[in-house]
């Protein structure tokens, strides 16, 4: 499993400034990140991993989202025109990442996983700005410039605003009578 030295080790080798924050107190998921260290939840970033059925296939596609506005399956399903989209299982996210199921990193994820970014998380965020994210381990967070990780996280921006499906009337344009 990739830990926070892989982490350190990796962001050194790139050159990058960074921190590996010590937690008061152990986590179970990235979403209490802003809890443990006093922080806005809009600069925790975590990592949600669904298993997509599409074009006859299922593959697994990771979304890196700030802990407040993690998208549901729908909303991934309409970014991506899947039929079926589902929350990946532990065990998946575990085999898939190398990381801890519920504290994955944007780092160090596998060439061949698919990789989203929430676009209003690229939005909202200044690229000088610090933000955290998990590292692996329960007791340890990463604090990095916003402008090193986008720039280090293979991932494509994406819309995942909850797509609402247009119906037939939505589709044909009105007639002129006059």
């Amino acid at each position: 499993m990739k830990d926070a030295l892989a982490i350190h080790r990796w962001l050194l080798a790139h050159q990058i400034h960074h921190e590996i924050v010590r937690l008061p107190r152990p986590l179970t998921c990235s979403d209490e990140l802003p809890q443990v260290l006093g922080v806005t939840p809009e600069r925790c970033l975590c990592v949600s991993l669904f298993e997509v059925s599409a074009r006859g296939r299922t593959h697994e596609v990771a979304v890196v989202s700030a802990v407040n506005s993690c998208p549901g399956p729908a909303a991934v399903g309409a970014a991506l025109r899947a039929h079926r989209v589902t929350p990946a299982s532990a065990y998946t996210v575990n085999a898939a990442t190398d990381y801890a199921h519920g504290l994955v990193c944007p780092l160090l994820l596998p060439d061949d996983l698919t990789v989203l970014v929430d676009q209003r998380l690229l939005g909202r965020i200044d690229p000088d700005e610090v933000v955290h994210t998990a590292t692996g381990e329960r007791r340890t967070a990463l604090r990095v410039r916003a402008i090193h990780l986008f720039d280090l996280v293979a991932a494509k921006p994406v819309d995942l605003t909850t797509a609402h499906r247009r119906g037939p009337a939505s589709l044909v344009s009105p007639m002129r009578t006059a």
